[in-house]
């Protein structure tokens, strides 16, 4: 059996990271995304509430969010380190005209606003161990 871990994803909207997470870890890890309730208050809550309460029943999680910055992640890395549970960070370093490109294609909610996505790529850091990741899985495309 496969230990149980935490995957942060990051990388802009429409980087690849929800269909990564379809060819490599649905069937593995509980998916978590901001996106599943489009229409709740206070979804950072709720995503915190909902990976700890999945940690501590002993699932792998992967959480399917952009998760640009330092700031945006520590919260995850915090619940990871509290259910002592490594923390992974997958990191899909594409450029901003491939995503932008690959955004304008969506049909309707899926496509998200370009103040949204160039907001994401002004926060964009690359994640390292020095945050609390065990490892990072950087893919190109």
């Amino acid at each position: 059996m496969a230990r149980q871990e935490l995957v942060v994803m990051v990388g802009l909207q429409g980087s690849g990271k929800s269909r990564w997470v379809t060819e490599h870890l649905a069937g593995t890890h509980a998916v978590v995304s901001k996106d599943h309730w489009p229409n709740a208050r206070r979804r950072e809550a709720r995503q915190q509430r909902t990976v700890a309460a999945l940690l501590a029943q002993g699932a792998s999680v992967v959480v399917d969010n952009t998760s640009p910055s330092p700031a945006e992640r520590a919260p995850l890395v915090a619940l990871a380190a509290a259910a002592g549970v490594p923390a992974r960070a997958v990191f899909l370093d594409v450029p901003l005209e491939t995503c932008r490109a690959r955004n304008e294609a969506r049909e309707g909610r899926a496509r998200v606003p370009l103040v949204g996505l160039y907001s994401a790529a002004g926060r964009l850091t690359a994640p390292s161990t020095a945050e609390g990741f065990s490892e990072v899985t950087v893919v190109r495309s």
